[in-house]
């Protein structure tokens, strides 16, 4: 159940060089650009949520994913990100490829890690 009916997500992310950040999440990721403003700048996540950017000059970034999308097709997705200069990260995982493209023991999941200009860990993941 919704906090309210309407409710819709709003993912935070932090940046200590906004400028650097607009352009990764704006040119590289394409997220339409809803408002702009001297405390954040306001991202269209796709169903019906939002991704709200600010800067923050002491943020560290952390080891674990913050931020992800459930997306139709992980290859093609990944394949076009990288002619951006996106690099997928490779753990020591065992059902990971040198590609990045880790797949459960199923198959029914795919997930691909890569990191923004601050570092934060961000994913793609592909279900059925």
């Amino acid at each position: 159940m919704a906090i309210v009916p309407e409710a819709r997500g709003i993912m935070f992310i932090s940046t200590t060089d906004r400028a650097r950040a607009e352009a990764f999440y704006g040119d590289v990721l394409e997220l339409p650009e809803l408002s702009l403003d001297e405390f954040a700048t306001i991202y269209d996540m796709g169903g019906g949520a939002i991704l709200r950017l600010t800067s923050n000059r002491e943020w560290e970034s952390h080891e674990y994913t913050v931020l992800g999308w459930s997306i139709p097709d992980i290859e093609a997705t990944m394949a076009r990100l990288r002619t951006k200069g996106v690099e997928f990260l490779v753990f020591d995982e065992e059902n990971q490829g040198v590609d990045g493209l880790w797949r459960s023991a199923d198959g029914n999941i795919r997930a691909a890690w890569f990191r923004d200009p601050d570092g934060n860990l961000l994913s793609l993941t592909q279900t059925g």
